[in-house]
């Protein structure tokens, strides 16, 4: 089993622990890191470990929260797409709290579309039978006004560390693999998504557990 595997399988025992000790009231689990720290890819696998232990569990990704291009055009931050300021913090929050209460058959989030960089409103539905959402996001624990507001609501939390070597390569790699030319991978990294992820590391609160995805 590779360490991912072995992180993931243990987030998804305390859990299933946690779903136990609710009564069965749903549990909302947060896994933040910095961008390209490997959080989604845990969270991906938190899910499927818990579905193959038949719990119902969903994945609940912070970016369907991005705010449109042309909101950004207007704010001056387009080119800092993925900045904290650039998330719709409170209509996030509002989401979370709705969640968490679970008192709809079936709750509709939005969903961020990499390939197209824009949010989807309703790209995916969460039904009232799920008992563990999986939420994975840089901003989760973030100690900024109105962010500091989210960690209370999760059951429980959990932050990926990476090195800042490493963030470099992967983040590189990742903008790579659409194509982009050399400057502009240059660009996004130095200028906007390393800067963003060394904020994320040094500003995040305190989480229940750390990984080291290194």
């Amino acid at each position: 089993m590779s360490k991912i595997d072995e992180n993931a399988s243990e987030i998804a025992a305390v859990a299933a622990e946690r779903l136990s000790r609710n009564g069965g009231r749903r549990v909302l689990v947060a896994i933040a890191g910095a961008p390209g720290s490997g959080k989604s890819t845990l969270a991906e696998k938190v899910v499927q470990g818990l579905e193959d232990n038949r719990i119902n569990a969903a994945l609940f990704p912070m970016d369907g929260y991005h705010y449109d291009d042309i909101v950004l055009e207007k704010m001056g931050r387009r080119p800092f797409k993925g900045a904290i300021d650039t998330f719709d913090a409170h209509g996030f929050r509002r989401m979370l709290e709705r969640l968490k209460a679970n008192e709809d058959d079936v709750v509709a989030v939005p969903v961020f579309d990499r390939s197209i960089e824009i949010a989807r409103a309703g790209g995916s539905l969460i039904p009232q039978a799920t008992e563990i959402i999986v939420c994975e996001g840089n901003y989760l624990l973030s100690r900024q006004a109105p962010w500091d507001r989210l960690k209370p609501i999760f059951d429980f939390t959990v932050f990926v560390d990476v090195s800042e070597d490493n963030l470099r390569k992967r983040l590189q790699h990742r903008w790579r693999s659409y194509g982009l030319d050399p400057k502009e991978i240059n660009r996004k990294v130095e200028e906007n998504d390393l800067p963003n992820g060394l904020a994320i590391i040094s500003g995040s609160a305190e989480p229940d557990r750390r990984i080291d995805n290194n």
